[in-house]
């Protein structure tokens, strides 16, 4: 396969670093594509349990090469302390790219994310304050700084120049904050630069060339499809093209090389902060899943929102990514369940709808139409084979698969790489 998409089928948190980490190793290269320091993979390989907010899951396959592409933005402070960290456990971080066309995360970024959180009140989106958000508006309003300024301390500093003097009255005038200094700032980043400079390159360039000489990339997408800026639940959502087309522009290799799009969908549905959430379980329930399923955010450690599968939304995923596997992760979670519910599709002030309304208002106000399955009881972590699962969650599968339209290639049954079943991933 020359090039495959993994992307998150739901709201984000469904398990995509795990996914990447079982079939990375198929791959020679795997690419992040898009979004920051907001998205926290977990990666468990034997006693160890990673978090990584920027570099690809990727990195811990010693022979696979880990690109941070264009469409990313990049904190550099976060980056060179996951490279210690992954060094200090025997990570190697050899292997590492970083896109010279990716922006860069600012401190004034920083501030600004926070203070708008505030200023909206209760209307906040929910961010995790992380400058995302005014990152990728400073890069659309063409004041951003890049990677491959930092090679160039003229550059830098002109451009930095230009930046804060757009910013330091926005900073002072609006939010009552204080300005930054440019001087502190140049010596800041331009210090990280002599740590960064070895992984920097071009890495459209790279990339195809990767493709060029028959070899093969897997594109990492961070959060989700119903956090896409354009294809989820608006204004609730992240500042960039997650879903699958954003691994085209966020890498510069073009779309008729990739050939695979593996959406990735919990067993049942969580949310981390603001938005709609027509499955969502706020009684005992919730509270279950939640404990069972350890939800809480890696980047920001807030309890996650929990609720039954919304097939709607998978559905919605299948289309707008053009998906052609999935993976349901967690399914372990969902066995202490004597009865598990799948949302089929909603009531919207009495019309029925199969798949995601095209409206917001009509979301907003969805109510989930229910089918009840059977569950299990019983302890499935020690399962590696689709046929050894009890009846009840093959049928659970099965059911998912039906409304989804696209078969389920991988399913996680537990948090260790070999806590996997295989059904037709090759």
């Amino acid at each position: 396969m020359p090039a495959s998409v993994l992307v998150g089928a739901q709201w984000g948190d469904e398990g995509k670093g795990k996914v990447t980490d079982l079939i990375a190793g198929g791959f020679d290269v795997v690419c992040r594509y898009s979004g920051g320091a907001n998205a926290g993979h977990t990666v468990v390989v034997g006693s160890k349990k990673l978090a990584l907010h920027q570099i690809p899951s990727g990195i811990m396959y010693k022979d696979a090469i880990s690109v941070i592409g264009n469409g990313c933005i990049v904190d550099p402070e976060v980056v060179i302390q996951e490279i210690n960290t992954l060094e200090s456990e025997g990570v190697s971080c050899e292997n590492l790219r970083i896109s010279g066309n990716a922006h860069l995360v600012m401190p004034y970024h920083k501030d600004l994310d926070g203070a708008h959180e505030q200023k909206l009140g209760k209307n906040l989106i929910g961010t995790t304050k992380r400058g995302v958000g005014p990152t990728y508006m400073d890069k659309m309003n063409r004041i951003g700084l890049r990677v491959q300024d930092l090679l160039d301390d003229n550059t830098f500093n002109q451009k930095l120049e230009a930046a804060l003097a757009y910013i330091n009255p926005i900073l002072t005038d609006v939010y009552g904050l204080k300005p930054y200094d440019q001087k502190t700032l140049s010596v800041q980043y331009l210090n990280y630069a002599q740590t960064l400079k070895p992984y920097i390159i071009e890495s459209s360039l790279y990339l195809n060339r990767v493709l060029d000489d028959g070899k093969s990339i897997l594109f990492e997408g961070a959060q989700a499809t119903m956090l896409d800026i354009d294809h989820g639940t608006y204004p609730f959502v992240t500042s960039s093209n997650c879903t699958a087309g954003g691994a085209v522009t966020g890498s510069g290799v073009g779309p008729t090389k990739i050939n695979r799009i593996i959406g990735v969908a919990k067993a049942y549905l969580t949310r981390v902060g603001s938005g709609p959430f027509p499955t969502e379980l706020t009684d005992e329930m919730g509270e279950k899943l939640r404990q069972q399923g350890a939800e809480f955010g890696v980047t920001t450690g807030r309890a996650r929102r929990c609720g039954w599968y919304d097939a709607p939304i998978v559905k919605h995923s299948v289309r707008v990514n053009g998906l052609t596997d999935l993976a349901i992760t967690k399914l372990d979670v969902l066995s202490c369940m004597d009865e598990i519910k799948v949302c089929v599709a909603y009531n919207c002030d009495g019309e029925r709808y199969d798949s995601v309304p095209e409206f917001q208002s009509r979301f907003l106000h969805a109510k989930p139409i229910y089918e009840t399955l059977p569950g299990w009881n019983c302890d499935i972590t020690g399962i590696r084979r689709f046929e050894d699962l009890p009846k009840q969650a093959q049928a659970y599968i099965d059911f998912l698969e039906k409304l989804a339209g696209v078969r389920i290639s991988i399913i996680t049954v537990g948090p260790e790489r070999e806590q996997t079943i295989n059904r037709y991933w090759n």
